[in-house]
């Protein structure tokens, strides 16, 4: 007799959940079913400034399998559905067809939640008036492409200065308009320290964008039309044409909460290393709707990012089909871009390693992506944390031009292994002048590092 298994979400954890449990499992043995409330299935979220900027040429080109593709796997995909509760004792979820307004209750043996996150969208007036838009979903993305071609438009404001908000104002500068960015901390990018994100700030400045750091919107303001004319401050207004929301996302999780599923401190499900969740052997969940393990700082974090949860999907379905894998978390690395700037990121800030109760000290160097005297280097700035007294690497975070972003993967792997600074001295990267200076800028940074911890211990 076969087993059912119902996934809840069909993007990238929850169809590569699926595409895994069916290569390890035929339909005889296994019957799937996937619910989706959107229109696409199996997407780069990720891929839509881009897309919306002019450097991907359609939305097709941002899936990676349709829905048409998942069936003719044997995979019983149903869109425009939405799960609107979970019986745990049951084992059942009761679903609503969007089209239709039609009920139905489905069993499962097994299920996986990949409900995805949500962005923050803050109940403010006119925050739902014609032009305001978030970039979270293809509809989304396609939701803003048709205003922008039917809107005349010359102003933009970005609320927000996170990985969105930033390529957001990239995708609209591209397109023409002249961007305002309205952040509420001090400087964009809080994933950064506040003196390297001082540097994207100066970066987006220098490009022609007005960025107005500390400042809350108030309310977004409208015309006779109804539509959007400006964005409204305690001090200012922004006139705009346009307003993209760029203030976050939080896990999706008001399911799992309902149906009494175990939940951490910032609201996404609570797995094991099997991405199980919690208390529930036959209950499995992936992707923005989780918590993770931060290796580095050994607590969970909340941290949306396709990366993550195409690994999910592929652990999770390998359990359902009778496998093994095991997801042991994460050290915080992404990487962004604003026009030619590159940003990036892995590892602890210094709030960071002050609440994970972590002394430290750090080093900040500047150098190039090439050999200084070969064609095309480009500086860069690299700042790194190392755990005070012991060296061990902490954190790595690096502004700069063309090569910047991707050499934060040396970071990564150093903190994966639990390395010293000094130990990152000693890595044998790979050099030529067209490519590197003969000390990377990395192993400045460490070699710096490792001076600053024997003079603090």
């Amino acid at each position: 007799m076969s087993e059912r298994l119902v996934v809840i979400g069909a993007d990238a954890a929850g169809m590569s959940a699926a595409s895994q449990a069916r290569r390890l499992k035929g339909p005889d043995e296994l019957e799937i079913v996937a619910f989706e409330r959107g229109r696409f299935t199996s997407y780069s979220a990720c891929g839509i400034p881009y897309w919306v900027g002019g450097d991907v040429a359609g939305r097709d080109k941002l899936i990676a399998r349709t829905p048409e593709e998942h069936r003719a796997r044997s995979i019983d995909l149903r869109m425009r559905t939405e799960v609107t509760e979970i019986d745990v004792e049951g084992r059942r979820v009761r679903s609503r067809d969007l089209e239709s307004g039609g009920e139905a209750w489905t069993t499962y043996d097994k299920l996986v939640i990949a409900t995805g996150a949500r962005p923050v969208r803050p109940e403010l007036p006119g925050i739902d008036a014609p032009g305001v838009h978030g970039v979270q979903t293809l509809e989304d993305g396609q939701a803003l492409l048709d205003t922008l071609r039917h809107t005349r438009g010359e102003r933009a404001v970005v609320v927000g200065a996170g990985y969105i908000g930033v390529e957001m104002a990239e995708a609209l500068t591209n397109r023409g308009y002249r961007v305002t960015v309205v952040n509420r901390g001090p400087q964009p990018m809080a994933t950064l320290d506040a003196d390297m994100g001082a540097l994207v700030g100066e970066a987006m400045t220098g490009m022609g964008m007005e960025m107005v750091n500390d400042a809350e919107v108030t309310k977004i303001l409208t015309g006779e039309d109804g539509r959007v004319r400006a964005v409204a401050t305690d001090d200012a207004e922004y006139a705009a044409d346009i307003v993209i929301l760029g203030i976050g996302v939080r896990p999706n999780t008001d399911l799992a909460r309902n149906a009494g599923l175990p939940l951490g401190e910032h609201g996404g499900l609570l797995t094991d290393l099997a991405m199980r969740v919690r208390g529930h052997d036959d209950i499995w969940a992936g992707g923005d709707c989780v918590e993770v393990l931060d290796l580095v700082a050994g607590r969970e974090r909340h941290i949306a990012l396709g990366t993550h949860a195409n690994k999910h999907g592929q652990i999770i379905g390998s359990g359902v089909g009778g496998d093994y894998g095991t997801f042991p978390g994460v050290v915080g690395t992404a990487v962004s871009k604003v026009c030619d700037l590159e940003i990036a990121r892995t590892g602890l800030r210094e709030k960071d390693a002050q609440a994970a109760g972590l002394q430290y000290v750090t080093a900040t160097i500047e150098s190039t992506s090439r050999a200084g005297y070969f064609p095309g280097a480009a500086l860069m700035t690299v700042k790194m944390l190392a755990e005070r007294r012991t060296g061990r690497l902490l954190g790595v975070q690096i502004v700069g031009r063309e090569g910047a972003a991707k050499r934060v993967d040396i970071a990564a792997v150093a903190l994966t292994a639990r390395m010293t600074a000094e130990q990152l001295t000693t890595l044998d990267l790979g050099y030529a002048p067209p490519f590197s200076p003969v000390w990377d800028p990395v192993l400045v940074a460490a070699r710096k590092a490792v001076r600053a911890v024997r003079e603090r211990s």
